[in-house]
């Protein structure tokens, strides 16, 4: 089942930024769609929860050095 989640992630503040978080939890199985926004720190994600939960895709946020403060 296709679920949907926004984390508010403190560090980012370049394209590149973008990308490694982007990238790293596109890497993840399950995550279909990955949405960031640098100028409010959100990062909208559309995961299937049967194949990937929370603590997966924060780990791998900051696995690439970000916060996720939520």
């Amino acid at each position: 089942m296709l679920a949907e989640r926004t984390l508010e992630v403190k560090g980012m503040s370049c394209g590149h930024c973008k990308m490694a978080v982007s990238g790293a939890l596109k890497e993840l199985d399950g995550v279909s769609d990955v949405d960031v926004d640098l100028a409010s720190g959100k990062v909208d994600i559309r995961y299937d929860e049967n194949k990937v939960d929370f603590l997966q895709m924060k780990d791998a946020i900051e696995d690439q050095g970000y916060d996720v403060v939520k």
